[in-house]
């Protein structure tokens, strides 16, 4: 999919299209998560911190992620992937192999050709946004050709053009060459793939080892065998939060864990697994990070159990300077539980009452950013809560109808109010307060789907908002 959260964004919101977009945590230490073509043009790029495109970019819209929308349009593409072989192997919400040759419906280039534009034609049609296909005979081929006719694009790489499509290309261009393995070959006098297969493969061994040496020399050769795999066992399960002051009381620290121990055990029985080894990771003020583990008796899915060891693993961590970012996780997993392992929480419950009286009493805690933004809801709190609007999430008014929120702040929240199929909308203000503002499920991007009655509609309901306060403008 091409540039997937913001385009979805624009598809979404009509005043934003054709404008630069930002998805990504809208705190101080918030980082991108997705940048649109135009927004691109300024040098905004995924990964990068939200404060740097704000400087290069200070007029895009920079909104919140809605991963229960991206969920629901990744679902109906893999659908009609899925439509088209038995193996379709997902990377992301946004990113897919597929085996046409196990379908059956490629046997040459011109057929896989126009299997690719059939695609393209219909994810348009189902979602209303654009993707790019790449046509090759591996999967590493393949992931080039997709990125070589991004956006909006097919590329196929005929059999026997490989290695002088290759040839010329940067080293990063193959999977497993980040900026360390960039720079040592580049140290070598290796900067393109034709010099790696120039190289030899003794040469690549004794600069990188023999397993990463070997398969680099392999793939500059344009050799790729690992096919696509239909099914990933998932090996954990785990949430964390990243918070825009650190934080250095130990009581609050404690109540965090306890609270991100509650989520990421709602994440584990949602997929239906148990697991044995509790992690905790924990990032210092000085960016250090510590992870601990506890491997139990046997699987379990109880929150108490999670929430008990991960009291435990923090109590080995030093967190006087502050704490940026907290973590639980869950390893091992299995489809059943180990009910004698109730009987161990109990047991413990004397030795960890007081971590877990002390995080009770924390409650929910502020300022502290979602583990995947955009996923809004977190836990009630007990008494009244001042809503806050995060930018880009759906809202409806009793009086204006359906609207996104542009920006909140000092008690006021705007609102534009429009439509994936209206005009570009008017803008109101609201106090944040408002009892005829409340917020709505996002509207699905195409009023018909593409083929009726056989896809889901987009939109999940948030729950109650959290999220940066904004500026509105």
């Amino acid at each position: 999919m091409d540039a997937f959260y913001a385009s979805a964004e624009q598809a979404a919101k009509p005043s934003l299209r054709g404008k630069a977009v930002v998805v990504g945590g809208l705190g101080p230490r918030g980082v991108v998560a997705t940048a649109s073509y135009e927004a691109r043009r300024f040098g905004v790029h995924s990964a990068m911190p939200m404060g740097q495109a704000r400087r290069l970019a200070p007029n895009a819209a920079y909104l919140v992620p809605r991963f229960g929308l991206y969920r629901e349009i990744s679902e109906q593409v893999m659908g009609l992937l899925r439509e088209l072989s038995p193996l379709v192997e997902p990377l992301s919400l946004d990113e897919a192999f597929v085996d046409l040759e196990a379908g059956g419906v490629a046997d040459d280039e011109a057929s896989a050709r126009a299997v690719g534009e059939r695609l393209r034609a219909d994810i348009k049609a189902v979602t209303g946004l654009t993707a790019s296909v790449g046509l090759a005979a591996s999967k590493m081929l393949a992931k080039i050709a997709s990125e070589e006719a991004k956006p909006d694009g097919l590329r196929l790489i005929a059999p026997g053009t490989e290695r002088a499509l290759l040839g010329p290309m940067s080293v990063r261009t193959l999977p497993g060459v980040g900026p360390a393995t960039g720079d040592h070959l580049r140290r070598a006098g290796i900067t393109t793939v034709e010099e790696i297969a120039e190289a030899g493969e003794d040469e690549l061994v004794r600069l990188l080892g023999k397993a990463h040496g070997g398969s680099l020399y392999a793939m500059a050769l344009a050799r790729y065998e690992r096919p696509v795999v239909a099914e990933r066992d998932t090996k954990s399960v785990s949430v964390e939060d990243t918070y825009d002051v650190d934080i250095h009381d130990r009581v609050r620290v404690r109540g965090e864990v306890a609270r991100l121990a509650d989520r990421c055990v709602q994440r584990l029985r949602a997929a239906g697994h148990s697991g044995r080894t509790i992690v905790l990771k924990v990032r210092r003020f000085d960016f250090s990070t510590l992870t601990r583990s506890e491997t139990l008796r046997g699987p379990t899915d109880d929150p108490g159990v999670v929430r008990e060891a991960a009291a435990r693993l923090l109590e080995s961590v030093d967190t006087t300077g502050g704490v940026r970012l907290l973590g639980v996780g869950v390893t091992g997993l299995a489809d059943y539980t180990q009910e004698d392992l109730f009987a161990q929480a109990a047991a413990d419950a004397g030795a960890s009452g007081e971590v877990q009286a002390e995080s009770d009493a924390g409650g929910e805690a502020e300022g502290a950013s979602p583990g995947e933004p955009g996923e809004v809801g977190a836990e009630e709190s007990a008494g009244p809560v001042e809503r806050r609007w995060a930018a880009g999430l759906d809202v409806r008014h009793a009086e204006f109808g359906h609207g996104w929120v542009q920006g909140s702040g000092l008690g006021r929240v705007t609102v534009r109010f429009e439509t994936p199929g209206s005009e570009p909308g008017r803008v109101r203000t609201f106090r944040t307060d408002d009892p005829l503002l409340e917020p709505a499920e996002p509207l699905p991007l195409v009023e018909r789907p593409g083929r009726a009655g056989e896809l889901p509609a987009v939109g999940e309901a948030p729950s109650r908002v959290e999220g940066e306060e904004v500026v509105p403008g």
